[in-house]
């Protein structure tokens, strides 16, 4: 298994924020997690997300990853990835 970190970001308050990442071999079978990365005051949910593929070629895809800020703070995120074998 692979495990990394493909980008950080900030999500402002209530509004959502779409990046991507591209290239990434079609055969591999790849899981996308967001964490926010604040110490959470209230303990209710920060954030959501949703991720979506296109085929980049033949042999390679792309993801977007789509993140929704639930607070009405500035939340830091990280997009971690992790490659299954």
């Amino acid at each position: 298994m692979r495990l990394g970190v493909q980008f950080t970001g900030t999500v402002g308050p209530g509004a959502s924020r779409r990046w991507f990442t591209h290239s990434w071999p079609q055969a591999w079978r790849v899981i996308w997690l967001v964490v926010p990365t604040a110490p959470v005051q209230d303990r209710a949910a920060q954030i959501e997300w949703k991720v979506q593929v296109e085929r980049q070629t033949a042999t390679l895809l792309k993801y977007y990853i789509e993140i929704k800020n639930l607070t009405t703070a500035n939340v830091n995120i990280e997009a971690r990835y992790a490659v299954l074998d």
